[in-house]
């Protein structure tokens, strides 16, 4: 029952397509490596994810080779139905009721891929239990996207906004073979859509090349 009303709730939300000011925090502490990025992101009405970027602090190693990395798979993991979490891509097994640390009660799924494919994640996924709508997806990348990663780690935040569960914060924890750890934050919030000019929203502003990690 719990399943059902997900899948509805999910499948009949709104699409989110308020812009929203994102800002990434990453660090590779072996390295003594920091940097911070803002921009803004946009959903457009097909679906495609943009950014514009507003600014950047820290080393340029950061923002090409590991923020750059992490929006690229964003963008190119949009559109693909094979890593939604459904019961398509996923085996769903209800471990019941929890409360969150601000005492919401939350249903509590774990998730096994049915396929080894990069983007699909053992963890587990909690929903709203009123919405029905996800709060948390978190867990371990079941395949990693580059032959240097060992492990990669995350816990994915939800808020609701009008009707849909959009993105508020994600935190990631990657082990690798080169520079070993790198930790990644991504926080997420709400600007007035008249704040920005959709012309001006580009694939990407930023450009990297896979020789680090």
């Amino acid at each position: 029952m719990v399943l059902s009303k997900y899948l509805a709730a999910t499948q009949g939300q709104p699409a989110a397509k308020t812009p929203m000011e994102v800002e990434i925090d990453a660090s590779v502490p072996s390295l003594n490596q920091h940097g911070k990025l803002k921009a803004l992101r946009k959903i457009s009405d097909v679906g495609k994810i943009t950014y514009r970027v507003l600014g950047f602090q820290g080393d340029n190693t950061i923002k090409s080779q590991v923020i750059g990395r992490y929006l690229q798979a964003e963008q190119q993991g949009q559109d693909d139905k094979s890593l939604q979490v459904s019961p398509a891509n996923y085996k769903f097994k209800f471990k019941g009721k929890k409360l969150d640390d601000a005492g919401n009660e939350r249903y509590v799924f774990q998730l096994s891929p049915r396929k080894k494919l990069v983007g699909l994640f053992k963890g587990e996924l909690w929903l709203d239990a009123h919405t029905y709508l996800p709060v948390v997806e978190k867990g371990r990348l079941v395949k990693n996207p580059s032959v240097f990663f060992r492990k990669v780690d995350f816990e994915r935040d939800f808020a609701m906004r009008n009707g849909s569960a959009v993105p508020a914060r994600m935190s990631s924890t990657i082990k690798t073979r080169l520079v070993g750890q790198v930790n990644l934050t991504v926080n997420y919030s709400e600007v007035a859509s008249n704040s920005t000019d959709d012309d001006d929203l580009a694939e990407s502003a930023l450009q990297y090349t896979p020789n680090f990690l």
